[in-house]
């Protein structure tokens, strides 16, 4: 690969740094998994092969558990299907997603060995898998796993030892990455890509990551020089600088040294108070505003995870009349209510309502990430789609426009989620046209086309915690 070196980056360990300069939005490399698998929660929604979402699939006639969108997939998925598929058959059931994707990592490497494209920078012999770093209860965890995938493993297949296998579990553990599904909005399964596994972390990090035709795509977020290391960002940004190093030692076993955790960069943006000509509520005031609206999350989560979206209107409502006037426009648990109430509010159709909280959610963010940032172009999309339901033309161009020029960065071209955007930019800016045109005649066009086709509801409110999806898999 000529784009990137592998390196020992001070304190780090191995790192990849660029062997070219490098602009906005090129890819510096892609790299199909060595083994990919779908989550279990969705394993009779998605398909086993291309990861597509399909309403009806076609079961498999041997193991009854892999499904596929037709014959054309369930052929392209067989090669990796067909140990997996008798291994299930004489097991009597299917193992969790962590010992399949091991499970089909291993008969890969014993097929091919341990490179299995020229592409390769590493093998996974190399790749840390941190197991003396996990906590006891993992331990536990990964024993069982390991228990029953020597169960599951046939007696047929090459033997393997309990370290090699160990190995393998903690190299997934801390460094799968998650497979998403076609639309790019939901992670539906785990894969390994060896390559990614060696660009280390950056809380503001100079490239992001993004699944792209069944191959993950490095994409640069601004100018790289030659020779700078690459780095992405393992935690979303929006976290608090000790939640993020909490995370990260947690979750991947290091201490995170960059300058934005060093300095707390943001930190007092994220949990401040509203400044209003120059005066600021006092220190109390912001900590009980701050307790008050963490509480008042809770509350929230509990109603949507029950389904009661209009207590989830009422919690947010009475949450940010209370704690808009003292919190900062950027602070992180304001953002969530305003976060929520905009995905809510649209859910049940209550659009203008619904575009002003995304507004400022939009506003919120773009002080806080990177202006190339996936998420900001995400929630960008998702404010200039709640605009344009609201009938508020304008505002919902210039909102669509500037998720477009994000994810061209982000996601790039031939993306479909960019494809849409497109799609809607077109759309937009000739309604805008329409619309600056004559207002009574667009807005009447407008009125009688949703009547011809009635606005569909939105999609089911998930979870705040699932707003912004962090990409690497951690098993749960």
């Amino acid at each position: 690969m000529e784009t990137v070196a592998i390196f020992d980056s001070p304190g780090k360990g191995r790192g990849l740094k660029a062997t070219k300069e490098f602009w906005a939005g090129d890819v510096i490399f892609s790299e199909a998994s060595i083994a990919a698998v779908v989550f279990d929660s969705l394993a009779e929604r998605i398909c086993h092969s291309c990861f597509r979402r399909q309403e009806k699939l076609q079961r498999c006639g041997q193991c009854k558990f892999a499904h596929y969108c037709d014959r054309t997939c369930q052929r392209a998925g067989w090669a990796e299907h067909k140990l997996e598929c008798s291994a299930i058959k004489a097991y009597g059931k299917v193992p969790n997603e962590n010992i399949r994707v091991v499970a089909r990592i291993m008969w890969r490497l014993d097929k091919e060995g341990s490179t299995v494209s020229d592409m390769q920078l590493t093998t996974l012999d190399e790749l840390e898998d941190h197991i003396a770093d996990m906590p006891e209860d993992d331990l536990k965890e990964l024993k069982v796993d390991i228990h029953n995938f020597l169960d599951y493993w046939p007696h047929n297949s090459k033997q393997h030892t309990i370290d090699d296998i160990s190995h393998i579990f903690g190299v997934i553990n801390c460094n799968g990455f998650s497979v998403s599904d076609q639309r790019g909005l939901q992670a539906v399964g785990v894969g390994l890509f060896p390559n990614l596994c060696l660009v280390n972390h950056d809380c503001w990090p100079n490239c992001t990551v993004i699944l792209n035709h069944g191959k993950i795509e490095l994409r640069a977020l601004g100018k790289i020089a030659e020779g700078e290391e690459l780095t992405v960002a393992y935690v979303d940004f929006l976290n608090l600088s000790e939640e993020r190093q909490r995370l990260l030692k947690t979750q991947y076993f290091f201490d995170c040294t960059c300058e934005d955790c060093k300095n707390r960069i943001k930190d007092d943006m994220k949990i401040g108070g509203r400044e209003e000509d120059g005066v600021k509520p006092s220190e109390e005031q912001v900590k009980e505003a701050t307790d008050y609206c963490f509480q008042m999350l809770e509350k929230m989560e509990k109603a949507r995870l029950n389904g009661d979206y209009h207590e989830v209107v009422k919690i947010c409502r009475e949450c940010i009349e209370k704690t808009e006037p003292v919190l900062a426009d950027t602070h992180i648990y304001l953002l969530r209510m305003w976060s929520t109430m905009s995905e809510v509010q649209a859910y049940l159709q209550y659009f203008d309502d619904a575009a002003d909280y995304a507004r400022k959610m939009v506003e919120g963010y773009m002080k806080l990430y990177h202006p190339n940032n996936a998420a900001l172009g995400m929630a960008a999309m998702r404010a200039g789609v709640t605009h344009w339901q609201a009938g508020q033309i304008e505002v919902a161009h210039g909102m669509i426009c500037k998720a477009y020029a994000i994810l061209m960065v982000t996601h790039g071209p031939t993306h479909p989620i960019t494809k849409d955007l497109d799609a809607m930019r077109i759309q937009t800016e000739m309604e805008l046209r329409m619309f600056k045109q004559n207002e009574y005649v667009y807005h009447s066009m407008r009125e009688a086309a949703l009547k011809n086709k009635p606005m569909t509801m939105m999609h089911e409110p998930k979870s705040v915690e699932e707003g912004i999806k962090n990409l690497f898999h951690r098993r749960k």
